[in-house]
C-alpha cells in the first residue's frame, strides 16, 4: 500500500506544516502503515498540533467509511492511550469495525478507568462489536463474559450517563435476562435514556419490544421518533411498515426521514419498492439519489432473504415425511 512515488518523510512534513492543508491524497499512506513507518511516525507524533491530529483522524474516518480496502488499525491502535482525550475518542471510532479480541483489555481499560467521560462512553459504544461477537459465539466464552461484565458493570453503575447509556445501547446485541430489565427501566426515563433504550431494543432481535417501538414512531421528539424508526427496521417489524409508510408522506425531519427509508428497506413487502421508487423519481438531489439506489439494493437483499428462508430445508419437516412413510408401511402391513 505504500509503495508510492512520495516518501513517507514527506507526508510526515506535510503533517507537520500547519501552514497548508494536509492532502488527502496522503490518507492512503497510513492504511496497512508498516513497522518502520508507524516508529518513524510516532517518533514526531508529539510535535504535531491537536487540531491537526484530530483533522488527520476524522480523515482516516470518513475514508474507512467510504472504502472497505482500507485499514488504519495499527495505526489507531498504536494511538489508543495519546494524552489527548479528543485524539482518544477518534482512536477508538476507527477501531469500531476491528474484530480482533486482543482490543477487549484496553476498551475496557478505558471504560474503567479513562479520567475523560467522553474517551469512556466511546470505549462502552466500541464494545457493543465484541457483545455481538459473542452472541454469535465468534469470541472466546470468556472474552465475551469480560466483555459483557464490563459493560453490565457501566450501565448499572454511577458513571456520567452518557458512559451508562452507551454500555446500555452496546448490551442491546445481548441476550442476557437481565439487561431486559435494564432496558425496561431506561425506556421510562429521560428523553436520552428513551433513545439509548430504543437503541437496545433494535439490536435485540427480540419482538418483545414492539409495541413500545410503534407506540415511539408517533413520539413529538424528533430523536426518540428517529430511534424507534431505526428500531423498527432492525427488528424488521411487519406491524411497522405501514405508519413508516405514512410517514414518508407527513414526515418533516431530514434525519428521521433518511431514517424511514432505510427502515423500510429492511423491513420490505407490499409497496415499499413503488414507494422508494417514487422518490427516485422526484428526487433531484445527487446525495439523496444515491441514498434510495443504496435503499432499494438494500430492499432487494431484504426480500432475497425472506424467500430464501421460505424455501429453507427443514430437517424436521424431513422427519415428519419419514414417520409418515413408516405409518403407511405398517398400514399396508396389516392389510
Amino acid at each position: 500500500m505504500n509503495t508510492k512515488k512520495t516518501s513517507f518523510q514527506t507526508v510526515l512534513d506535510s503533517l507537520l506544516d500547519t501552514g497548508k492543508d494536509f492532502p488527502r491524497r496522503y490518507l492512503q499512506y497510513f492504511s496497512d502503515i508498516g513497522p518502520l513507518e508507524l516508529k518513524t511516525l510516532l517518533d514526531v507524533w508529539s510535535r504535531v498540533k491537536p487540531d491537526r491530529k484530530l483533522s488527520l483522524l476524522k480523515g482516516l474516518k470518513a475514508s474507512a467509511d467510504n472504502d472497505t480496502l482500507v485499514n488504519y488499525d495499527d495505526f489507531a491502535r498504536a494511538i489508543l492511550h495519546d494524552p489527548d482525550a479528543s485524539v482518544r475518542v477518534q482512536a477508538i471510532r476507527l477501531l469500531d469495525e476491528c474484530e480482533d479480541t486482543h482490543l477487549i483489555p484496553a476498551f475496557i481499560e478505558l471504560l474503567k478507568n479513562d479520567p475523560n467521560a467522553g474517551v469512556r462512553a466511546q470505549a462502552a459504544a466500541a464494545l457493543g462489536l465484541f457483545v455481538d461477537l459473542g452472541e454469535l459465539e465468534e469470541i472466546a466464552e470468556e472474552a465475551y463474559g469480560e466483555v459483557h461484565a464490563a459493560l453490565l458493570e457501566s450501565a448499572q453503575g454511577a458513571d456520567e450517563a452518557k458512559v451508562r447509556r452507551n454500555a446500555l445501547e452496546a448490551l442491546g446485541w445481548s441476550s442476557n435476562p437481565n439487561v431486559v430489565a435494564l432496558i425496561e427501566s431506561a425506556f421510562e426515563g429521560s428523553i436520552d435514556w428513551k433513545v439509548s433504550a430504543l437503541t437496545a431494543m433494535g439490536r435485540s432481535a427480540d419482538d418483545r419490544w414492539e409495541d413500545r417501538v410503534l407506540r415511539s414512531l408517533l413520539d413529538d421528539n424528533v430523536k426518540i421518533r428517529k430511534a424507534a424508526v431505526q428500531s423498527a427496521g432492525m427488528l424488521a417489524l411487519k406491524s411497522a411498515r405501514l405508519p413508516l409508510l405514512r410517514m414518508l408522506e407527513s414526515e418533516e425531519d431530514g434525519d428521521v426521514m433518511t431514517a424511514v427509508i432505510w427502515s423500510l428497506s429492511q423491513i420490505g413487502g407490499e409497496d415499499v419498492q413503488t414507494y422508494l421508487e417514487t422518490l427516485l423519481d422526484q428526487a433531484e438531489d445527487e446525495d439523496l439519489i444515491e441514498f434510495l439506489e443504496d435503499a432499494l439494493d438494500n430492499l432487494a437483499f431484504t426480500e432475497d432473504l425472506e424467500r430464501f428462508d421460505l424455501l429453507a430445508f427443514n430437517p424436521d419437516d424431513l422427519e415428519a415425511l419419514d414417520d409418515i412413510d413408516e405409518d403407511d408401511e405398517e398400514d399396508e402391513g396389516e392389510k
